[in-house]
């Protein structure tokens, strides 16, 4: 008999193999649950961990776990778990903070500069037969422009650091931090919106944060500006956001999330100058192994009364 019983609540990488053996050093039973919360709670009601991505996570179900001692979570964002119900219930909450920083800066710079230099427009152009760069005017030499970041943690900062090199000035909103000397200018949300040419986002979702890009932030911003959002989807109104770029309000917009997932791409049909990719900033090969090999460790951790590395409860 094992020793204990950790259930995947929601499985989306291609194996747990990654899991299944390091959880099997500590003589752990890895389960995959499959289904919605009711199926999923059929099997880990009795369990001591869950490894868990996108399943919600109520204070009702949580109320239902008879053993478990943490949930977590193979992402950064932990929105989807009731925290305080968690906690009131002697259940760590953990995340991985740091599994796809490189990846989620990459695809942010990626969807930056496709907006910037307008490329999916350009290719779509040449491929329809036309050869001539009208249709493109203006484009922005990007050292002349100042891109604001909305949150300036581990993925602003990778992101702040080839644009500095590239000549671009940088702006920073967060709340959480003070002023210092290593770090970019910080300046109000409502500063920032308004002086900005590009505006990336990598706040975490809250109730202070969900909804901060509606229509009357939008309505602030530079005719010119160009909104990228690879961090949560609810951050952003989008259809305030589509209502904006159809009448020109904004030059562009680069998203990864969206506020219902997965996408309706009827609500985006037709919108000019935007680029869209499925929620993907966090992949690569190497990230995914990275986040079920961190997930895990941080179960073994608690399970065998250690401190874990990432808990947000």
């Amino acid at each position: 008999m094992a020793d204990y019983k950790v259930v995947v609540s929601d499985q989306v990488f291609p194996t747990v193999d990654v899991e299944r053996d390091l959880l099997s050093r500590i003589g752990a039973e890895l389960i995959v649950a499959t289904g919605e919360i009711d199926d999923v709670l059929e099997v880990a009601s009795d369990a001591d961990a869950i490894l868990n991505t996108y399943l919600p996570w109520s204070s009702e179900s949580i109320s239902r776990l008879e053993n478990c001692q943490i949930i977590a979570r193979y992402g950064i964002g932990f929105d989807n778990v009731d925290l305080e119900a968690a906690a009131e219930a002697g259940i760590v909450v953990t995340n991985v903070p740091d599994y796809s920083v490189e990846e989620v800066a990459t695809h942010a710079l990626a969807l930056i500069l496709t907006s910037l230099r307008k490329v999916l427009a350009a290719d779509r152009s040449v491929r329809e037969g036309t050869w001539s760069i009208d249709a493109f005017r203006p484009i922005r030499r990007l050292s002349t422009l100042t891109v604001g970041l909305v949150g300036y943690g581990r993925i602003a900062r990778q992101i702040a650091a080839p644009l500095q090199v590239l000549g671009t000035n940088i702006v920073t909103h967060d709340p959480y931090l003070e002023p210092g000397p290593d770090l970019a200018p910080l300046v109000s949300l409502e500063e920032l919106l308004t002086t900005s040419d590009i505006i990336s986002l990598h706040s975490p979702l809250t109730d202070e944060t969900r909804g901060m890009i509606g229509a009357e932030e939008l309505e602030s911003m530079k005719p010119e500006a160009i909104l990228v959002n690879t961090s949560r989807g609810p951050l952003v109104d989008l259809d305030a956001l589509v209502a904006a770029l159809r009448d020109g309000q904004i030059a562009g917009a680069g998203l990864d999330v969206f506020d219902v997932e997965p996408l309706d791409p009827k609500r985006v049909e037709g919108v000019p100058n935007l680029t869209i990719t499925p929620h993907m900033a966090y992949y690569s090969e190497e990230a995914l192994e990275e986040s079920q090999r961190k997930a895990a460790t941080q179960v073994i951790k608690v399970l065998t009364g250690e401190k874990p590395d990432y808990r947000v409860n």
